[in-house]
């Protein structure tokens, strides 16, 4: 018979590990909002984000850090930038000449 105590390390450590693989899964993990509204002016400029996501934060006078409150604080808006930079960074492995 399981003791109390091992019994609830063992669903401790099944539910840790559940956690990781869905992690692992997720391909956003590890990457700040501020690191892709970085990565995405550094190489589109915020005239391309406007022209793909119709927000004003990137239209008039544009800065992270009026970009970041507004999308830390609007969903739809960072799901937009999050699928943005999800498919850009597709576009670019699939493009990126292969050796």
């Amino acid at each position: 018979m399981i003791d109390t105590f091992t019994l609830f390390l063992l669903i401790s450590t099944t539910n840790h590990l559940k956690n990781m693989e869905n992690q692992h899964k997720d391909p956003l993990h590890g990457i700040t909002l501020e690191q892709i509204l970085n990565y995405l002016v550094e190489n589109y400029g915020w005239a391309y984000l406007d022209e793909q996501i119709k927000i004003n934060c990137f239209k008039f006078d544009p800065s992270i850090k009026s970009s970041l409150t507004f999308l830390r604080k609007t969903p739809w808006a960072r799901t937009k930038v999050e699928g943005l930079y999800m498919y850009l960074k597709r576009q670019e492995k699939k493009n990126k000449p292969k050796d």
